[in-house]
């Protein structure tokens, strides 16, 4: 083969790659560009029925009344009782879910073997695979009536139980972005710590976890992100009754029925209201307020992971 032809081969190869890298340079594109294009079309739509919510009920209303009440397409609509008993919910998973997250966590990624490792984590991420009917059906036939054996005085539908079994849906995901942000914590620290007669716990809880800080409260802020969005569990298990938090009585709170962001927009779809009435449109007004709550939650987790990120040569 004459040198001018290994000159036109590699040329025509080179020419063929670059076209190649153009294509898939654009195709990446297209797909980074379809998930803004999805976002934005959602925020759209969300705030230009909210807009015709506000255009029937006053935003003050809305954002500082302590009474919802809907009925046919008329109603009260302070968000206020919803919004608490969101919190509620999220505090309470938060309970349940951050510390045995963690300690799972710190368990995978320093005291279990590679072959226990091989076999908890898929293990414990199935529980992110089950459905979150399933979910909300063991709260209301099973973790209500144990909670009612064991002498805690809840109602059939009651936040406690919905609380409860949204945080156990929330472990595997603590526990996973927790694991992976210890796992990337350099061996050379761990070393130092033992050199210095550290014990593995004082390791674990002293040099790893703070090394890890700023992934391990990633992974809190998605995972009680994931938690006020939830929906099915709430629904099925904490009941479907707006009520203003009892600041008189605290527990009373968890012991009774209450109805979440989430419960209030399937109840405003669901009822019998007309399309383009204010208790359908609430629907829209509320995910506008839980989609601003969540991407703010967003927000401050990547502010934090950025601040406290540790680099590491």
């Amino acid at each position: 083969m004459s040198e001018r032809s290994i000159d036109v081969d590699l040329t025509r190869t080179s020419s063929g790659q670059v076209v190649k890298e153009r294509i898939y340079k654009w195709l990446l594109f297209g797909c980074a560009a379809l998930t803004v294009f999805v976002t934005a079309s959602i925020i759209v739509t969300l705030a230009a029925d909210a807009l015709t919510f506000f255009s029937m009920v006053s935003p003050v209303e809305f954002f500082t009344g302590t009474e919802w009440f809907v009925r046919g397409d008329g109603g009260t609509y302070g968000v206020w009782p919803l919004v608490t008993a969101t919190l509620i919910i999220t505090v309470v998973s938060a309970i349940v879910s951050v510390p045995t997250g963690v300690a799972a966590a710190v368990y995978l990624s320093e005291y279990a073997s590679d072959r226990m490792r091989s076999v908890l984590k898929p293990a414990l991420e199935v529980l992110a695979g089950i459905p979150t009917v399933v979910y909300g059906y063991l709260a209301l036939v099973y973790l209500t009536p144990a909670l009612q054996w064991v002498g805690i005085p809840v109602s059939t539908f009651n936040l406690l139980s919905a609380s409860i079994m949204v945080g156990i849906m929330i472990i595997p995901m603590v526990s996973s972005l927790s694991e992976d942000a210890m796992s990337s914590v350099p061996d050379s620290l761990r070393q130092a710590g033992y050199g210095m007669g550290a014990t593995k716990y004082e390791v674990s809880t002293g040099i790893v976890i703070p090394a890890a800080v700023s992934g391990i409260f990633s992974s809190f802020i998605l995972a009680l992100s994931r938690a006020i969005g939830e929906t099915m569990i709430v629904v099925m298990a904490a009941g479907l009754r707006p009520r203003m938090f009892n600041f008189a009585n605290p527990l009373d709170n968890l012991l009774s029925s209450g109805q979440p962001m989430t419960a209030g927009m399937v109840n405003a779809v669901t009822s019998d209201a007309t399309g383009g009435s204010a208790t359908y449109l609430s629907m829209f007004a509320l995910g506008l307020t839980l989609f601003t709550i969540t991407f703010a939650m967003n927000l401050a987790s990547d502010y934090v992971a950025a601040r406290y990120q540790e680099e590491y040569q």
